[in-house]
């Protein structure tokens, strides 16, 4: 057996998914920390030993130092990197020589979960040069891709909603606790129930929208929005609000891309409307008199849409790795890590409407197996097999370091 670590667990994924796992760390012989910062994270860790942080977040790096060095800890593993009390986490960690690793939904979506050392997006280590890529995946064999770890969109929703209601009206307990939420999350789940009376409405329009692009009525370039509340937009690009890219994007359309194209923008599958993006998107395209080229859609169909269109242009959405792997030419304009020469547009905005790169298969390829073989686990945060093969993996993982 290996040599006994500390695992320091800090805030995890929704659910139980965090406590199966320190319970199967334990049982490989490793001890296990865990430190609740609010009620939901309480709740997700019905187990005994659990330390509670109530302080401000102003003590949080002193108290965080305390405790690193009292427990022993080796490893810490938190879920969403950029959390605040994850970012202190981090810089203590690095202080002290402890591993940290930061574990996601993974980048080879569906059916796998990242593990990357330290950090996700703009911080991540994973390496840009594509001859290392190319090492990297040297005699790996390709990622199975074939979903079979799939979960409804209930199973994912009702964890989220019970944690952040808990995190909300379970206040008085943990009243210092600095929440990093982008919105209320009681408005954002009213705006929820909102959005699914407007979509049983509009929704007819936009999938009528989509089958004319599919039918080649005109040609289009498809832009895929993020969540504005997601940290790969907060921490991972340059801009304020995704509006300011939509804006940039709209006013090189305009004046750079062929007279016939459009824009078709699709929103992303969880937005919960709270961004008001018809109001905004109807805005930005007024602006720069492309009003009569520019759709904005709300549908489940997005491989159809990245096959035929001319090209994809998003922030660092893993929308763009669906992207490479049918070799469509994708711009990113914020970090991502397939950014890479060979894979991405490279030159620009003002040049990707006439003249995009096209995607060197075989990197692609190559970016697949490094991926699987050093920053991706196989398995899922909620299906019920999904987790168990999940946990192994990630456990093997960790003490194969």
């Amino acid at each position: 057996m290996p040599s006994s670590r500390c695992f320091l667990f800090l805030q995890g994924p929704p659910g139980l998914f965090w406590a199966r796992l320190g319970d199967a760390l334990k049982a490989r012989g490793h001890a296990v920390r865990r430190i609740n910062l609010n009620t939901a994270d309480w709740l997700s860790w019905p187990r005994r030993g659990a330390h509670n942080y109530r302080g401000s977040f102003a003590g949080w790096e002193g108290w965080l130092a305390d405790y690193l060095e009292r427990e022993g800890v080796t490893d810490i593993l938190y879920y969403a990197d950029r959390l605040p009390y994850h970012v202190v986490a981090l810089a203590e960690a690095k202080k002290r020589g402890i591993r940290v690793h930061a574990i996601e939904f993974g980048y080879l979506r569906p059916d796998w979960l990242t593990m990357e050392p330290e950090a996700m997006g703009r911080h991540s280590t994973i390496p840009s040069d594509p001859a290392e890529i190319r090492r990297l995946a040297e005699g790996r064999p390709d990622p199975d891709m074939e979903p079979r770890y799939t979960h409804g969109f209930w199973a994912e929703s009702a964890r989220e909603v019970s944690y952040n209601l808990a995190m909300v009206f379970g206040r008085p307990l943990y009243p210092l606790y600095r929440s990093d939420k982008y919105y209320w999350p009681v408005a954002e789940y009213l705006a929820w129930l909102a959005q699914l009376v407007a979509g049983a409405v509009t929704g007819g329009r936009d999938e009528a929208k989509v089958d004319e692009a599919l039918s080649g009525a005109w040609p289009f370039y498809l832009v895929a929005l993020q969540l504005q509340m997601d940290y790969q937009i907060r921490a991972s690009t340059d801009y304020g609000h995704i509006e300011e890219m939509l804006d940039e994007v709209a006013a090189s359309f305009a004046a750079n891309a062929p007279a016939e194209a459009h824009l078709v923008i699709k929103t992303h599958p969880l937005d919960c409307g709270l961004e008001f993006w018809p109001r905004r998107v109807a805005r930005v395209a007024r602006r720069h008199g492309i009003s009569e080229r520019v759709h904005l859609v709300d549908s489940k169909r997005l491989a159809p849409l990245i096959k035929a269109s001319r090209g994809v242009i998003l922030a660092n959405s893993t929308v763009g790795l669906h992207a490479i792997g049918v070799e469509k030419s994708v711009i990113a304009l914020g970090d991502a890590v397939f950014n890479i020469a060979g894979l991405t547009h490279q030159s620009g905005l003002d040049t990707f409407w006439t003249a995009p790169e096209p995607v060197d298969p075989t990197l692609a390829r190559d970016l697949r197996r490094a991926l699987a073989a050093h920053w991706q686990v196989r398995g899922s945060f909620y299906n019920p097999e999904g987790v168990k093969v999940a946990i192994e993996g990630i456990c093997e993982r960790l003490e194969g370091e």
